[in-house]
Formats: structure tokens, C-alpha cells, sequence
């Protein structure tokens, strides 16, 4: 698998750690506990099997031409009701616009993840995997009530076959 993600500045970096290390404290499922290099804040624009020729260029220039971009941060919630953690990222017109053009540049990609496709994309910063919906409410308190803004200055892809990442900066 392949992804496209966009990478948090620093502030928002250590907003979004601080949040894990609050939520593993309580005791509650987070990616702190992630210690993999390659584990940091991120968005992911798209997932699919392999890039097809030429994906990386094109992505590279999508990034070039549309980072730095803005983010502000929205409410704490569970996917799906058992699911993952997140913080929701407010959709401005920019992010989406992006997100379109990522799928518009992997349209010949084989096994494109449909959670992202447009119009189905929940656009999210991952606080913790298989959360309870349950302990929602707790998570909420425990992240609190502040909603962080920043920006995404950068962008990368993760290859699941190798588990590494690489720059899609333009």
C-alpha cells in the first residue's frame, strides 16, 4: 500500500503528541505507543496499492503548488463507533480542492481505499486505533477542549511493503 499524507508543522506536531501522551496516561488506547520511525501526525489524502508511472511526479507538483496550507482542527469523535480516535480537520476549500486533485493524479491506480475517495473522505488527525465509542465522552475530556490550528507545510507517501516513507515536496 501507498498513501499520500500531509505532514503537521511543528506546533501542530506537538499539539497532536501532547493529546497521545494525555490519552495513554488515562489509560486509553493512543498512538503514543506507536514507536515505529515512522509514526507522526499526519492526513491522509489517499491509499492505494501501488502508484502507478508517473504518480509521484504529478503528486510532487499537486504539493509544490498547494503547501504550505492552512489547518484548523475541529471536534474529537470516533469513526464509525469503534473505530479510531481522531480529531476531525475543518474541510476549508483548499484542502479539498487538494484532496480531489490527489485522486484526479492516482485515477489509474489500482486499489484505491473508498473511505477516501471525495465526498466520502472524513478528513482526520489519528489520535488512537480500534477506540471504543464509549469512552468518547473520557477521550474528549482527557484531549480537552482547544482546538489547535497550524498547517500542513509538507507532504509524503508511506509504503507499506517496506514500512517507509518518502517526500512528495515537489
Amino acid at each position: 500500500m501507498r498513501t499520500v499524507e500531509l505532514i503537521c508543522c511543528a506546533e501542530l506536531d506537538a499539539a497532536v503528541r501532547a493529546a497521545w501522551d494525555r490519552l495513554a496516561t488515562a489509560g486509553l488506547p493512543s498512538l503514543a505507543r506507536n514507536t515505529h520511525p515512522t509514526n507522526r501526525p499526519h492526513l491522509t489524502l489517499a491509499a492505494v496499492d501501488a502508484f502507478p508511472p508517473g504518480a509521484v511526479a504529478r503528486l510532487a507538483g499537486l504539493m509544490a503548488a498547494a503547501l504550505p496550507l492552512p489547518v484548523r482542527l475541529g471536534d474529537v469523535t470516533v469513526l464509525d463507533g469503534s473505530a479510531p480516535l481522531v480529531w476531525l480537520v475543518e474541510p476549508s476549500a483548499e484542502l479539498v480542492a487538494l484532496h480531489a486533485d490527489v485522486w484526479a493524479a492516482l485515477a489509474d491506480a489500482e486499489g484505491r481505499r473508498r473511505w477516501h475517495a471525495p465526498g466520502r473522505w472524513i478528513p482526520h488527525l489519528s489520535l488512537a486505533l480500534r477506540f471504543r465509542d464509549a469512552d468518547r465522552e473520557l477521550a474528549r475530556a482527557v484531549v480537552g477542549g482547544a482546538r489547535p490550528g497550524g498547517g500542513f507545510p509538507a507532504a509524503r507517501s508511506y509504503d507499506g511493503a517496506t514500512r517507509t516513507v518518502h517526500p512528495l515536496n515537489g
